[in-house]
């Protein structure tokens, strides 16, 4: 196992902006961006021992700033969507910056976390972490929040440790929006691939995707993939994992036959957010000039449900002065049983 540190490129402004690739002992390897806390590259084998990135992220700072999506980008204070930009907590009404369509609050605000420099510390041979303070009154969130993102590779597990802590009552959801193609950066459609979600409730949303009434049930729907199956329809919903609210779980899998890839997604939030890229439709190219195409990479990300600020009758989303609040997302990568 090793950790090499180097130049990646600049900000506009001139700032350098280090890379960081963890490499293991059979040639696999992850690189991590400090802007943004990016997940830019995972490379690991295919069923020949074939090593492939499996990461659709771009070879520059301007491609990551110019394209839109939040590829492989750690993002926060809140991700998703919360409604009209507005909650209220302890009786008063906190309005954050609209940066969606102007009338909705998503993945953090006009400036959100993956925007943000990151200060990355190597820790061992396999792990580095990323640490970001947030101001209070920043896009609109009360408290100062400091935060530690701990990214560790061993064998060909992939986990995410999140802490922060707060000196003011806040609302706190962070996640990571990496994009996966089990086939590879440049490989086949999503289409021809195999998803399964450990959920048999889902949230039904309105047209700015906000979750309207109860979790409803999977079954006899088009997002029903309680058994590995190929993309039915273009998703981007959050699904309700079974097993408890903070219970380390497995959420979903995903599989190529082709390359025999296969990713498992496990976390202790409670719910996980299914993009299959339908609008993945950029001018900006990916690494090695891939061009980018919708249902061509999938986002699978961990989290409390959108627009829980809002929603008393889901898991809670507050984190009070004083405490942490701390997850762990593990990406597992291996091949399909035969």
């Amino acid at each position: 196992m090793s950790v090499k540190k180097e130049l990646f490129d600049r900000m506009p402004d001139g700032r350098e902006v280090y890379a960081y690739t963890i490499k293991n002992e059979n040639g696999a390897w992850v690189r991590l961006l400090e802007y943004g806390g990016i997940v830019q590259s995972i490379v690991i084998p295919d069923k020949n021992g074939e090593l492939g990135d499996v990461v659709c992220g771009f070879d520059s700072i301007a491609d990551n700033r110019n394209s839109g999506d939040y590829h492989g980008s750690l993002v926060g204070r809140y991700c998703n969507r919360i409604a009209g930009g507005k909650f209220t907590l302890n009786g008063k009404e906190y309005v954050l910056f609209n940066n969606e369509k102007g009338i909705g609050h998503l993945h953090g605000g006009n400036v959100g976390y993956n925007a943000r420099m990151w200060y990355a510390e190597v820790l061992d041979e396999s792990t580095v972490r990323f640490s970001l303070f947030s101001p209070d009154g920043e896009e609109g969130y009360p408290g100062n929040l400091v935060i530690h993102v701990t990214y560790s590779f061993d064998g060909f597990n992939l986990s995410i440790r999140y802490e922060a802590t707060t000196d003011a009552d806040t609302v706190c959801c962070l996640t990571n929006h990496t994009y996966f193609n089990m086939n590879g950066i440049g490989g086949s459609s999503l289409e021809e691939q195999l998803l399964w979600i450990n959920s048999d409730r889902y949230l039904e949303v309105d047209e700015n995707l906000i979750p309207v009434g109860d979790p409803v049930p999977v079954g006899k729907t088009l997002f029903d993939y309680t058994s590995p199956k190929k993309l039915a329809t273009p998703i981007d919903h959050n699904f309700v994992l079974r097993g408890g609210v903070r219970e380390k779980k497995r959420a979903a899998m995903v599989c190529d036959p082709v390359s025999g890839r296969a990713l498992i997604v496990m976390t202790d939030l409670p719910g996980l957010q299914v993009y299959t890229a339908g609008g993945m439709n950029k001018p900006v190219p990916f690494k090695v000039g891939v061009p980018q195409r919708p249902l061509h990479a999938i986002a699978l990300e961990t989290q409390y449900y959108p627009d829980s600020p809002n929603r008393p009758d889901f898991p809670s989303p507050i984190l009070r002065a004083g405490e942490t609040f701390r997850s762990e997302t593990t990406y597992s990568f291996g091949l399909m049983e035969e």
